[in-house]
């Protein structure tokens, strides 16, 4: 098991590994790969990803995530996964270069044509794998703006002798025409017994097996349901499961789970997250000046990190995608207006 990756996330996912690791070998041997890992939220594609990056000794991981903020700005999620990339687009044929120039504001001009710019992208990704491997790991997939979407799937599609694997982690409603035809790994829950085994590991002392199976049937098997769901509920309450005549989504109810836990963080705390929610780079110096700038004390993250929603460390790394996407959602639009600000006078500050 990697680093980074908890061994019981991946409990029951041996086919899945075996899928990456088959695709890992593949780039590394000069075979480019495209791979969709694509399945129901909190089935445990982030970790899956989080599992390819362990497993790539020797080989240059570029990371994305989509942004549901983001989602009507072109190219943002494009320039996410590429901007660290950008010192070697002087290897690029001047028409690629100056396609991404404009495309990512380093020059004026008209809007750059989308097939230069995804031929520029599959160049570039090629000419960086050229010193090592690249892997491109992009979470949340199905919150990318539609023409950074567009593009990498472009690339995908293209990928033949470079060194290049571009793996996208995307919720199984995603169904846009840009996503079809790639290689997919569909994630499914887990099977009982590993479901029923790693809700033993979730829930503090004996659980009847009855309530335990039933848990594991209304989750059906969905691991971030199973480690989540069940934390602050009584033992009567875990004895009615977590069905309702109401019932919402799985996804909405594990949000919900989140939104309670920041609700319970002092105000500070719940700001930090919000301002973390709104910048997906996970630019750690970037978050400090903006805290600073919204006049938070020191350390107001702190109940955050301890509540387990967040770590603030060299990167902002939130517990899981469904965080950001519960904290945003939860915000009021003067509150994203707030952070947003800061975030923009602390980008051009730096």
């Amino acid at each position: 098991m990697t680093s980074g990756v908890a061994p019981r996330v991946l409990r029951g996912r041996r086919a899945e590994r075996a899928v990456l690791e088959r695709t890992v070998a593949d780039v590394r041997a000069g075979r480019g790969r495209a791979l969709l890992v694509r399945g129901e939220a909190g089935v445990g594609k982030s970790a899956l990803l989080q599992y390819v990056a362990g497993r790539a000794d020797g080989a240059r991981i570029a990371r994305a995530a989509g942004a549901e903020s983001e989602m009507e700005l072109p190219f943002a999620g494009l320039h996410q996964l590429c901007a660290p990339m950008l010192d070697r687009r002087d290897r690029l044929p001047d028409p690629q270069r100056a396609a991404l120039a404009v495309a990512f504001g380093d020059a004026a001009g008209p809007a750059p044509d989308r097939f230069l710019v995804g031929v520029a992208v599959l160049s570039l990704l090629a000419a960086v794998s050229e010193e090592q491997p690249l892997l491109c790991l992009i979470d949340d997939a199905q919150w990318l703006d539609s023409t950074s979407a567009q593009t990498l799937t472009f690339a995908a599609r293209r990928l033949l002798a470079e060194r290049v694997g571009l793996l996208f982690a995307i919720r199984e409603a995603a169904a846009g025409p840009e996503w079809r035809g790639l290689p997919e790994l569909r994630v499914d829950g887990l099977p009982d017994e590993d479901a029923r085994a790693l809700l033993d590991s979730a829930v503090p002392g004996r659980l009847d097996a009855q309530v335990r199976d039933r848990i594991v049937a209304e989750t059906r098997g969905n691991p971030l349901a199973l480690l989540e769901l069940p934390r602050g509920l009584t033992a009567a309450e875990l004895a009615g499961g977590f069905g309702r005549p109401d019932a919402r989504p799985l996804a909405t109810q594990i949000e919900r789970s989140f939104e309670q836990r920041m609700r319970s963080l002092p105000e500070p705390a719940q700001t930090v997250l919000l301002a973390a929610a709104a910048e997906p780079l996970g630019d750690a110096g970037l978050l400090r000046r903006a805290t600073r700038l919204l006049d938070l004390p020191a350390g107001a993250g702190a109940p955050a990190e301890a509540a387990g929603l967040i770590e603030l460390g060299s990167r902002v790394r939130f517990r899981h995608p469904l965080v950001r996407t519960a904290v945003y959602r939860a915000a009021s639009p003067a509150e994203r207006r707030d952070v947003h600000r800061a975030l923009a006078r602390a980008t051009d500050a730096a």
